[in-house]
């Protein structure tokens, strides 16, 4: 018999929302707070549990509001205090909580803290970021004429970090001579958690939030926050980012983690799901749980991996569904008894999810599978915007139309460094941009997809003419209908949420097929979930154990009724679950 260790987390369905891209409410073509609030209903109608908000702190704009530069402000495209604390409580009112993104490895170059930090060495800021004095260029392997260095500058960084969006990890300051970090774009650099005054600060301000009443957060890349003693050279030089291999779970990043825990977290029933890149299932283990940093469940990526080569994200290779099982399944056994899944195929950071694992020629059926997998699987499903309508990538045309400085920084870079050819660039993009993730949300079939009255900031996709929310909440075969039907059945079947994962036919190359099994004093449930991930008709030969077993299909992306298991010719991308109880 099991016991059963509930968390409103772990029953949760999340609904992430890049408000940038969801709703306008003021015709200026950029998403708001307000066009969130207009939406609310939808959610509520669609059975979410909970909203992960996109940041919508006041920032700049480098790299879409993960650039901060004032943690307790809004930013005034996205509307003021009074229009989060509305939608807030429209939220909470339909029984829905918030949680918000915390980005604490970095803040904005415009940030009060650098601002002050950077005019002086004596800056009582100073060491809340890493500042360091060049090197002389002889023994390093760098090259000065790499780096923007003013004229009579013949240093080069105080290491050969890389930055994840291209180029050098460090930038020189004329100002005060020195060097600071920033693994992401130039004007976003990195906060040093070895300053206690600094960790004071951000636990403050997190403090600040949960008194404003948002139930948890989602921490963007967190497990970068510390760096190792006297910030070495890369021990792998041929990594494709430079120093990952120094600056992922750094020496001190689970002091720190603790420390947040026990100065805010604890004693409350608060969510926290740490991004987490370069991570094992051994290191997932030491961040989440009682007997870790105490944080709900991590994102993961090995999954998001798999079609690319060594190279890294601006690379390609074929994925096959079976390697997509194998990673998933991986995890899934591997935090069965210790941890708990972050369950998702895409996000703001990644294209669509039905262009990448689906198959746009079956879009519905496609759509339709993917999601039976993330919420059928042991862990948190989350749904990005108008993956609920089987939302599809951007047909780009040309890098002009890209607005991700990710993806045009790490292009250029490859480029000049002969990484990427040129005729094989927009392919590349059109497959691999965030910028699929962020054109707007397509409510209906009007001009601009009833996304704004004005000039959207990012191009309507073309096909929101046959995929938009209006069409699919009045068709009852939609996508979206089917996502609904799914939430609503993960609320009432407790094995969904907390039964046994057991993967069945390991070895076949497009079925994934598994049990989900759940005993408690109050039932003895078992389901059978088939997936069938291809595009032509497979036959499902089922598990010795289970041929014959009486069955009824709960949910299904065709027409099907059985009373048993029995083998069957499984259409395109056909799922079914049966329940065996």
């Amino acid at each position: 018999m099991t016991d059963i260790d509930r968390a409103w987390w772990k029953e949760a369905v999340v609904y992430q929302i890049y408000p940038r891209s969801f709703n306008d409410s003021d015709g200026d073509g950029l998403g708001d707070i307000p066009g969130i609030v207009e939406k609310v209903d939808y959610l509520d109608d669609l059975g979410v549990d909970c909203v992960w908000l996109n940041p919508v702190y006041e920032s700049p704009g480098v790299d879409n509001g993960y650039d901060i530069s004032d943690y307790r402000a809004i930013m005034d495209e996205f509307g003021t205090m009074a229009d989060w604390e509305e939608l807030r409580d429209a939220l909470h009112e339909r029984d829905i909580r918030l949680i918000m993104d915390l980005v604490v490895n970095h803040t904005s170059d415009e940030h009060a803290w650098f601002v002050d930090s950077r005019s002086a060495k004596d800056s009582e800021y100073r060491d809340y970021y890493w500042w360091r004095e060049g090197r002389d260029p002889e023994g390093t392997g760098l090259d000065p004429d790499e780096y923007e260095t003013p004229a009579g500058v013949d240093e080069v960084p105080p290491n050969n970090w890389e930055s994840f969006f291209g180029g050098p990890a460090w930038t020189y300051d004329d100002r005060t001579g020195e060097w600071y970090l920033h693994l992401f774009d130039e004007r976003m650099p990195d906060v040093n958690w070895e300053t206690k005054a600094l960790r004071e600060e951000l636990f403050e301000m997190m403090q600040w939030w949960f008194d404003n009443g948002i139930d948890g957060f989602r921490m963007d890349v967190i497990n970068l926050i510390s760096k190792p003693d006297g910030l070495p050279d890369a021990d792998a030089p041929d990594e494709i980012v430079k120093g990952v291999d120094q600056f992922t779970n750094g020496p001190r990043v689970h002091e720190y983690l603790s420390e947040l825990h026990d100065r805010v977290l604890d004693g409350t029933d608060a969510m926290t799901v740490g991004e987490m890149a370069e991570l094992s299932i051994e290191e997932a283990k030491r961040y989440v749980g009682e007997d870790g940093d105490g944080m709900s469940m991590v994102f993961t990526f090995d999954h998001m991996r798999l079609d690319m080569t060594d190279a890294g994200r601006w690379s390609f290779r074929e994925s096959s569904p079976r390697e997509l099982k194998e990673s998933m399944t991986h995890w899934q056994e591997g935090l069965a008894d210790e941890g708990w899944n972050s369950l998702f195929l895409n996000n703001h950071d990644e294209p669509r999810q039905v262009s990448r694992f689906g198959d746009e020629e079956y879009r519905r059926e496609s759509a339709k599978l993917l999601a039976t997998l993330l919420h059928t699987l042991r862990g948190t499903p989350y749904i990005y915007q108008g993956e609920e309508l089987g939302m599809t990538n951007y047909p780009f045309d040309s890098l002009d139309e890209v607005h991700d400085v990710d993806t045009i920084k790490n292009v250029r870079t490859a480029l000049r460094t002969g990484r990427l050819e040129e005729d094989d660039v927009m392919d590349l993009v059109r497959y691999r941009t965030r910028d699929n993730a962020r054109t707007p949300m397509q409510w209906d079939d009007s001009e601009h997809a009833g996304f704004t009255d004005g000039d959207p900031w990012m191009p309507v996709n073309p096909n929101k003419d046959d995929i938009n929310a209006a069409e699919a909440q009045n068709d009852p075969d939609s996508v979206w209908h089917y996502y609904r039907d799914l939430i609503s059945l993960r609320k009432e079947r407790d094995v969904l949420v907390y039964g046994d994962y057991d993967l069945r036919l390991r070895d076949h190359e497009s079925l994934w097929v598994y049990t989900r099994t759940l005993e408690t004093p109050d039932a003895d449930e078992t389901l059978l979930v088939v997936l069938n991930f291809d595009g032509d008709e497979t036959r499902f030969e089922p598990p010795t154990d289970l041929m014959g077993e009486s069955a009824e299909i709960l949910v299904s992306n065709y027409d099907v009724a059985v009373d048993a298991v029995e083998p069957t010719t499984l259409r395109p991308w056909e799922a079914r679950v049966y329940d065996l109880s």
